[in-house]
């Protein structure tokens, strides 16, 4: 099988990074072919913190990947998160020189290249360009002009930006672990496709990804993305309640919340207690499960009543049918879709990366906190199937050239391009003295 037949999805993250790499099968299934995870420290609320650190970690996944699945991992899909985050509304109009000609796709390239020249806040870059809907001759509601008739072209666009620094030191971090990123993708639009049907992007549905440094949030309806933002709070931030509350040791609370962490106070807790081992010889501390209930109950309630607020502030509150998914490693909590469905008012389920996986003979990966890594795999099989899909509307363009190249040489023209595109998403124009490492 060819390296080319894989793809890694890399998520860098506040409390893990984790590496996973897979195949399609005949059948259009993702199967998982190895799995590489390590502790996080230089990451701090989706941003890298400390360059050393996260590649040290990097590394480690990818290595553990590497042996799991038996391939040399060279290029990946990465994950972008954080408070950095921004996303805005904007409509795009191009015109046309001939109105009986029909609407291409290199029409619309056009549209959204020109969205790719606005103008941002300073020091940000435009990360995702997401076509809303398009209007063609004031004809409004169209999903694909592709095949139509017209002059006017337009389109209104979720656009969203992150900061260029932000991004950079995430992509420096990845080539100096000795790896190339094919491309950059918003954690909480990964982590759609890995756990949302395509009926429930249709019927309305409301994505909260709940991180170890950040909760994202991604509103589809009509089966588009219609609304992202990023809370600045995650699993952390209730580890630290833990700690605070109970005063105990940091990583005694991450393993308090783990294996006994409930998201809402119930009365049959009132009697029941856990033991923590003492510092250094001291007494043995008692915990009611009670108390901890009610600590990560208020932080919880706290990180919904903020998805409530952007759920309501998106106006699409009454169009999402499907509810809310609940993904990501803080979703694991012990009756979280009960609180989730009182804060909201709406059906909500945990999310699990398997709806496009074929039969895996580990249940591992049935976890929430594979819902990122899981869904740039299948991004990744998106953008590598249209790329290669272009590349054969170019190929037959280029069958008319005197001088033809050899398939091997195509081929490796096409991927050299891919990754200096890459390259050059992360480049800063205004500075001349970017260097990549």
């Amino acid at each position: 099988m060819n390296k080319q037949d894989y793809i890694v999805g890399l998520d860098i993250g506040t409390t893990k990074i984790c590496a996973v790499v897979g195949r399609k099968n005949e059948h259009g299934k993702i199967e998982i072919m190895g799995v590489g995870k390590s502790e996080s420290f230089g990451v701090n609320r989706g941003v890298v913190a400390n360059i050393e650190k996260t590649v040290d970690a990097i590394k480690k996944a990818v290595a553990e990947a590497e042996q799991s699945s038996g391939v040399a991992i060279k290029n990946v899909y990465v994950g972008i998160a954080g408070q950095h985050i921004r996303s805005l509304q904007h409509r795009g109009i191009i015109t046309r020189d001939n109105a009986d000609d029909e609407i291409s796709r290199a029409d619309i390239k056009r549209l959204i290249n020109d969205m790719h020249k606005l103008v941002v806040n300073p020091g940000d870059k435009i990360i995702h360009v997401l076509p809303q809907e398009f209007i063609v001759d004031n004809e409004a509601g169209i999903k694909d002009p592709v095949g139509m008739s017209g002059i006017r072209l337009e389109a209104n666009f979720h656009i969203i930006t992150g900061q260029q620094a932000a991004a950079n030191n995430i992509y420096k971090c990845v080539q100096r672990a000795g790896l190339e990123v094919v491309d950059m993708i918003l954690e909480p639009i990964a982590s759609s496709a890995a756990v949302l049907s395509e009926e429930e992007k249709e019927a309305g549905v409301a994505l909260v990804d709940i991180g170890g440094g950040t909760s994202d949030i991604a509103i589809f309806q009509d089966s588009i993305i219609r609304h992202t933002y990023v809370i600045p709070f995650g699993g952390n931030s209730i580890t630290d309640d833990i700690k605070e509350g109970c005063l105990i040791m940091r990583d005694q609370a991450e393993k308090v919340k783990t294996m006994f962490g409930c998201a809402i106070d119930d009365d049959s807790q009132e009697n029941q207690v856990i033991t923590i081992k003492g510092l250094r010889g001291r007494e043995p501390k008692e915990i009611s499960l009670r108390n901890l209930s009610r600590i990560i109950q208020a932080r919880m309630t706290e990180i919904l009543e903020y998805v409530d607020s952007e759920i309501n502030r998106s106006d699409f509150r009454k169009k999402l049918i499907a509810g809310v998914v609940i993904t990501g490693g803080g979703a694991n909590l012990k009756h979280l879709r009960q609180l989730v469905e009182l804060q909201t008012g709406m059906d909500a389920r945990i999310g699990l990366p398997t709806e496009h996986l074929a039969p895996s003979k580990s249940d591992a990966l049935a976890h929430p906190m594979y819902s990122t890594a899981i869904g740039l795999i299948i991004k990744g099989f998106e953008d590598y199937d249209s790329k290669r899909s272009e590349h054969r509307k170019e190929t037959i363009i280029e069958a008319a050239e005197p001088e033809e190249k050899t398939d091997e040489a195509r081929q490796n023209s096409w991927f050299s391009n891919l990754f200096e595109k890459g390259k050059n998403w992360f480049k800063d124009e205004d500075n001349d003295d970017f260097k990549t490492y």
